[in-house]
């Protein structure tokens, strides 16, 4: 296992500052994504970690050691793409053994170590197919394992699923986190797929624009978004702009009142935010706190749920409610924020130096 530091880490294309002072440490056997949209700098810090891009500032370790001086064949940390890249002349299992026999790794050792990876990787008895015969998801093992025959210290994939169906990449989902656990490897890996982030990493570093604006165990940013744009990322557009006085916050739709050791902060104005799924939806007024009125802009059947679009202020709110839920545009609606599931997002996207020590592992 190895632990992976990076230090200040930064690289400019140019004018372009493709990665800017990204501080981040990997434990030894954790698996971490990186998250965010096509070009916000995710894959240019994987290329640095592997070597492929020297970073125009700051450290990468391994271990405690600086890696920086080190080339990529020699650094232990191994890459798979989003393309599979493998050599069409060649095999299953020449595909798989190329590395070690480019390491001049005895031939029966070879054969041993092809044979046990792809039993590991469920391709036990495709060894003499070559790539043209194999589907997506077997070429995409075929490339795992190939990065996995020679026991690199970090595991490193950029999109690997990305081209597979649907199907394909929740079956590759589980294949890759049971054989990272099994190997007990540290793994990082990028994608612009929340879903993905959520079901393979520990933890999720998010990154806009070149800066890492939160790191935390998934679940941190459903609950607990940083910013707004955060929230939104991960599929959350509900915001109340109000005046915050201990618990309660003023806003142009009625009081809302926090848990204040959840949501602790200074008075003053703020920006609340709750997830869809957290809003309780109902046609009459309970007469509960923290229940603001809404108008249906859209009901939008989803089979398992329904997706309400509403008019909440000057806002547009999205909330769930049951298949069953007999709502049509024009209605009048009943939102109710449960005080535990209210929190406190920043405005803007934040500046590297302004990323908290607590928001890596909250």
């Amino acid at each position: 296992m190895t632990q992976v530091s990076l230090q200040q880490l930064s690289r400019r294309f140019g004018d372009h500052l493709a990665v800017r002072e990204l501080n981040l440490d990997i434990e030894s056997g954790e698996m971490v994504a990186f998250l965010g949209p096509s070009g916000c700098g995710k894959t240019t810090t994987l290329r640095m970690i592997t070597g492929l891009l020297q970073p125009s500032s700051g450290d990468i370790l391994f271990d405690g050691e600086s890696v920086l001086e080190v080339p990529t064949e020699r650094r232990g940390a191994v890459m798979v793409f989003q393309k599979h890249l493998l050599f069409p002349t060649m095999n299953v299992a020449q595909n798989v053994g190329f590395g070690l026999k480019m390491a001049h790794v005895d031939k029966s050792e070879i054969a041993s170590r092809v044979t046990e990876i792809l039993d590991l990787v469920e391709l036990s008895g495709l060894e003499t197919r070559k790539a043209h015969e194999l589907s997506g998801g077997q070429q995409q093992r075929v490339a795992l394992a190939r990065a996995l025959v020679v026991r690199p210290q970090v595991l490193l994939l950029d999109e690997p699923l990305a081209n597979l169906d649907a199907n394909l990449r929740i079956t590759m989902r589980q294949l890759i986190r049971t054989i990272q656990s099994e190997l007990d490897i540290t793994a990082i890996f990028v994608t612009h797929d929340q879903e993905e982030a959520v079901m393979l990493a520990d933890r999720v570093a998010l990154m806009f624009d070149g800066i890492l604006q939160q790191v935390g165990e998934p679940d941190v940013f459903y609950r607990r978004p940083r910013t707004k744009r955060v929230a939104q990322f991960f599929r959350s557009d509900n915001f109340l702009s109000g005046i915050r006085t201990g618990a309660a916050v003023q806003t142009s739709v009625g009081e809302i009142t926090l848990d204040p050791e959840r949501v602790p902060g200074a008075d003053g104005p703020v920006v609340l935010t709750v997830r869809p799924e957290d809003v309780e939806i109902s046609t009459q007024g309970s007469g509960q706190g923290n229940t603001v009125v809404g108008q249906v802009e859209s009901p939008i059947y989803m089979g398992s749920y329904t997706e309400l679009l509403v008019s909440v202020g000057d806002e547009t709110w999205q909330v769930q409610g049951p298949a069953s839920l007999a709502a049509k545009e024009g209605d009048e609606i009943y939102l109710r924020l449960p005080t535990e599931h209210v929190w406190i997002v920043e405005d803007d996207a934040v500046a590297p130096e302004e990323v908290p020590e607590d928001s890596v592992a909250v």
